[in-house]
């Protein structure tokens, strides 16, 4: 068998990443849960909410530890695989990673402490305000690795320095506020709510099923079942407008999943079933739902969406155009300063398609000297593997809707109809836990396999992204990667297991308390009834 080194890096890449990113939504969402309950518990100072907080927040504790060691190890990965891809986008692509580091991550890591340990130490309100900031932490970590992801899909606010042989930061607001980044945030925090959402219903239905914790859990299956009713409508309206801004930004993406080999007139067709065939360019046995994919795409009834056969012939004459960019800067580093206007004006008029030309690095070292065959595959390349693209969205969009039922079922029982939840529907609770993280990594499949062959969309190929490293590092690497993880993650499934078995701790001296002083207030008399003798 022989190994790419682009293919191999990829692919640790993308394990560590889907790895990672089975411990983020937990993290996300549980934050908010908690920070919700131990607001109600401050509010009401009834013990079973503080219960809650703490068993919650147990929860929380062990995924938030594991999701930091292994979101560390996959950062690494930027100077050991891909050194270039660092070096040549690193003033854009680094910046809010270090913010992310600074401001977001330092300040969850230290009231993650503080929510711990400050049981005792704390008053309530202050204890209150620390579990709102690991909260916020932990979603302005989110909100600043989403940027640094969105540039990558849509790099605005930067521009090439032919000088430097780098891109460089033009505008951080553009940067921060890209409609990409901030289009992917909303809708990964929000499927991360969902995914906290569904755990603590189904954690919860299972208590119930085996008649334990029933306070505990009946509470906790209206908390989850409000916040996982709204999250689970968020994701599906924030999704659309993800595809909305693919739009603009990606549309050979959109075409992928939608697996659209011709342009359609307006308004296109959805296509909700279908098998696509990459070499017959064409989709089998597909099913069409009229105007569905024209609205979601363009929010209208008469704008076009291009097809991938048009878009390739797009990239081939863009490949073209790099070919001059490329030419006109290789007149300029050989100038040294001294470059004729002439060429300055060459190279700035299609200096937007130099990453086009780049993609020719694959099979020629000079661009320049590119046959017409080569430049025809570099067009092909641009299209992504059609099939993982379609079906991946087409399954995360029916788990997304399912969210919106189940929630809105659990909602409607637990407020209208007394929490009397049916057997089969807590048993359905339960088997449901593991799908909110399957949509959350095919969503990720989406977002990634969809945006290659590039790196950085239309800007630095992934062929030219990786380090000069040998196979042999790479495969070690990569075992020892996959192995390390799964003994992470078979931790992680024990320790959760573990305590999920074990149940909420029960602080009996509190609400014994509680208690004689909810007995005196409810006492029939106007005067507080004495209590008996311990």
């Amino acid at each position: 068998m022989e190994f790419d080194i682009v293919d191999l890096s990829r692919l640790q890449f993308a394990l560590t990443v889907l790895y990672h990113f089975l411990f983020v939504p937990l993290t996300l969402g549980l934050s908010i849960l908690v920070a919700i309950m131990e607001t109600v518990y401050v509010m009401t100072n009834r013990p079973i909410w503080r219960q809650m907080t703490k068993f919650w927040g147990m929860l929380f504790g062990i995924n938030f530890v594991l999701g930091v060691a292994t979101g560390i190890t996959m950062e690494f990965q930027f100077g050991m695989n891909w050194s270039y891809y660092s070096h040549y986008v690193g003033d854009i692509f680094g910046a809010p990673l270090a913010i992310e580091g600074l401001m977001a991550f330092f300040m969850e890591a230290t009231f993650v402490g503080l929510f711990f340990f400050g049981w005792d130490k704390l008053s309530k309100v202050a204890h209150l305000v620390v579990a709102w900031l690991v909260a916020i932490g932990s979603n302005f970590s989110a909100l600043w690795i989403l940027i640094a992801n969105g540039w990558m899909q849509n790099p605005v606010g930067a521009e090439f320095n032919p000088l430097s042989m780098r891109m460089e930061m033009t505008s951080f607001f553009e940067v921060m506020f890209n409609e990409v980044a901030q289009a992917k945030f909303v809708h990964t925090v929000s499927a991360g709510y969902v995914t906290a959402s569904v755990f603590v219903l189904g954690v919860s239905a299972w208590y119930m099923l085996k008649g334990r914790h029933f306070e505990l859990a009946r509470r906790s299956i209206a908390v989850a079942a409000a916040f996982g009713l709204a999250s689970a409508f968020s994701v599906v309206i924030l999704g659309d407008e993800s595809g909305y801004s693919a739009t603009h930004s990606q549309k050979m993406k959109l075409a992928a999943i939608e697996g659209m080999w011709e342009t359609q007139p307006a308004p296109a067709e959805f296509t909700l079933f279908g098998i696509p065939d990459q070499a017959a360019r064409e989709t089998h046995y597909a099913l069409h739902i009229p105007y569905v994919m024209g609205l979601i795409g363009t929010r209208s009834l008469q704008t076009v969406i291009p097809g991938i056969d048009d878009l390739e012939a797009i990239a081939e004459a863009r490949v073209r155009s790099g070919i001059i960019a490329f030419d006109a800067l290789m007149e300029i580093r050989a100038k040294k300063g001294d470059v004729p206007p002439e060429i300055t004006a060459q190279f700035e008029d299609h200096s937007n398609d130099l990453g086009f030309a780049l993609l020719l690095k694959r099979y020629v070292e000079d661009p320049r000297q590119a046959t017409e065959a080569q430049i025809v595959k570099a067009a092909t390349d641009t299209v992504p593997t059609v099939w993982p693209l379609f079906w991946a969205f087409r399954v995360m969009v029916a788990l997304g809707f399912s969210f919106v039922a189940v929630m809105g079922y659990f909602f409607f029982m637990a407020n209208w109809k007394g929490m009397q939840f049916p057997r089969w529907s807590l048993r359905l609770a339960v088997a449901i836990i593991p799908a909110p993280w399957i949509a959350a990594e095919l969503g990720w499949i989406v977002a990634e396999l969809g945006r290659q062959p590039w790196t950085v969309d239309g800007v630095l190929p992934t062929a030219l992204s990786v380090s000069h490293l040998s196979v042999a590092d790479l495969l070690i690497t990569l075992f020892g990667f996959v192995a390390f993880y799964t003994v992470l993650f078979i931790i992680e499934m024990g320790l959760m297991i573990k305590y999920i078995k074990k149940g909420p701790y029960m602080d009996v001296r509190e609400t014994e308390e509680w208690q004689r002083k909810h007995e005196m207030r409810l006492s029939s008399s106007g005067e507080p009834q004495p209590l008996p003798a311990e």
